[in-house]
């Protein structure tokens, strides 16, 4: 992605405010269609997005920044980089600098939380929490203005009295930051309460920068017209809309609300496209549907458990199988690169055959794996089994594994996020250097997927060998301790009973179990 060189200007601009479990990819890019000029992201906390990697999703065209548990914290695209304004919440000004070097790249502003007043945000000393301590405010907007390249905002609420906002404001402002917005209510206020538009006025006429109003929703602003209203009235700069955007994103639209039926859908398709959780997207829905639901659609969408029944409920299951077909296509595609391709020397000096790959689950059927394959593989070869060796790097805990199979030894150039995720991309280099089929769905077929298993003592023609066997026989065995060589290699789920004990267990290797201890079985059974 390019790097942004835009100044964000916060002059008579319509705004997405920052909303908790609303403000991802799919409502801001929906809000930017409806007419938004910002959007604002929901907070994010430092301390999680310390911990996150930025990565780029060439699935998706979007840049990421993913926790080690895997979970995407923030996703944005081009489409939003120079409108997207990033609002963290924090209480130490060295955190919030490493935060905002972290995203400034992929963002047109950085914001900082100072107006929440939830437990989510508070605890810590962060959000409205901030309102107290005045010295930390100055130091952490001070160190964001020196430290980064993009333009800093923050958003406030109003202090108790008007003597100590305009005191807090104006010191504040001597920071240096862009802009501030200003949430007319008071920290243990709600949405019922009025909104002071006449302290949001005195404020705006007390300061030399922009002032975005925000806290309209309720009273206010129902349609696009409201929100000039609005502006007036606190004669600020901009407004911020909150709800109201969040019950129908199309409040920014000059020419009327759309109906809600319509933006919901355009909203889903978002959702799809850019793999939004499907929570998350029942979440927003939800908050659009709001006295709807009851209704036969809402009762739909309370029941659905996917994105695609979350399509379904909205007549929109067709594109979902196209879209996720034209995803899975994008990864296969990706996962099918040669080390040319992406830029990696195929052997380096060390001997080390190495691609550039990553295993991703959702290109493979059930409970087939490229260990499998690969394993399979040298069976049928006559080759010992192969040897993975796997280190964790201690700076960020990610693995990385090499196999050995005939004397070569195969390795992946990207890091995984656990041992077991590290051998399948091993075993992907070296099933892919070698020519051989990995097991994927684009693949037409496996000899992985039709070979019948048979132990050692079983005869091939026996009246046994044309059935599977029932889950009650595969508990007939012992539980077999493998050793440390063989657990290193072995794949796959398959339930059985440890005789004495009773307990289920899960071996690491079905097939070697299977193969080597139990009867004949049709692929597939007794398998996880």
């Amino acid at each position: 992605m390019i790097v942004n060189s835009l100044s964000l200007c916060y002059h008579n601009k319509v705004i997405l405010a920052p909303m908790v479990r609303v403000g991802t990819l799919p409502m801001r890019l929906l809000a930017l269609d409806y007419g938004a000029d910002i959007v604002y992201c929901e907070e994010l906390i430092d301390l999680k997005m310390l911990q996150c990697k930025r990565v780029v999703n060439e699935v998706l065209s979007t840049v990421d920044f993913v926790a080690p548990d895997d979970r995407v914290v923030f996703r944005t695209c081009e489409r939003e980089q120079s409108r997207v304004v990033f609002q963290m919440g924090t209480s130490d000004a060295e955190r919030a600098l490493a935060v905002a070097r972290l995203v400034e790249n992929d963002v047109a502003g950085i914001d900082v939380n100072m107006g929440c007043p939830k437990e989510y945000s508070t605890k810590g000393g962060m959000g409205a929490a901030l309102l107290t301590d005045p010295d930390k405010i100055e130091k952490i907007l001070s160190t964001l203005v020196k430290g980064t390249h993009r333009p800093v905002t923050c958003k406030i609420r109003i202090l108790p009295s008007l003597e100590d906002t305009l005191s807090l404001v104006k010191r504040i402002e001597r920071t240096g930051i862009a802009a501030i917005a200003v949430h007319g209510r008071k920290r243990e206020e709600r949405p019922q309460h009025p909104v002071s538009c006449e302290v949001i006025k005195t404020i705006s006429e007390a300061l030399s920068i922009p002032v975005i109003a925000n806290g309209g929703s309720h009273d206010h602003i129902q349609k696009h017209l409201d929100i000039e209203d609005f502006r007036q009235a606190t004669a600020a700069s901009s407004v911020m809309v909150a709800r109201a955007a969040m019950w129908n994103p199309s409040i920014f639209l000059k020419d009327g609300l759309r109906p809600l039926e319509e933006v919901m859908q355009k909203y889903i398709r978002y959702a799809v496209q850019y793999d939004n959780h499907y929570t998350n997207t029942k979440y927003c829905l939800c908050q659009m549907l709001r006295e709807q639901l009851e209704s036969p659609q809402g009762r739909l969408l309370h029941a659905a458990q996917s994105s695609q029944e979350i399509c379904e409920a909205f007549g929109l299951g067709v594109f979902y199988e196209e879209t996720t077909r034209e995803l899975d296509a994008r990864r296969a595609d990706l996962l099918a690169r040669t080390p040319e391709e992406v830029g990696e020397s195929a052997e380096d000096i060390s001997g080390v055959i190495k691609m550039a790959v990553k295993f991703d689950r959702r290109a493979y059927p059930p409970q087939i794996t490229p260990k499998m394959c690969l394993l399979e593989w040298c069976r049928r070869e006559k080759l010992a089994q192969p040897v993975y060796e796997t280190v964790q790097r201690p700076l960020d805990r990610l693995f990385c594994s090499v196999v050995t199979v005939a004397d070569k030894k195969y390795q992946s150039t990207l890091w995984d996020k656990s041992k077991k995720l590290a051998e399948q991309t091993a075993a992907i280099v070296c099933l892919r250097s070698q020519g051989l089929p990995e097991g994927r769905l684009s693949e037409e077929s496996s000899s992985l997927h039709k070979r019948k298993w048979e132990a050692p003592d079983q005869d091939p023609g026996g009246p046994r060998a044309q059935e599977p066997a029932l889950p009650g026989e595969l508990c007939k065995k012992p539980f077999v301790v493998l050793r440390n060589s063989e657990e290193s290699s072995l794949e796959g789920r398959l339930l059985y009973t440890s005789v004495g004990t009773g307990q289920t267990k899960t071996p690491e290797d079905p097939l070697a179990m299977i193969g080597s201890h139990f009867p004949r079985v049709k692929q597939g059974a007794g398998l996880d």
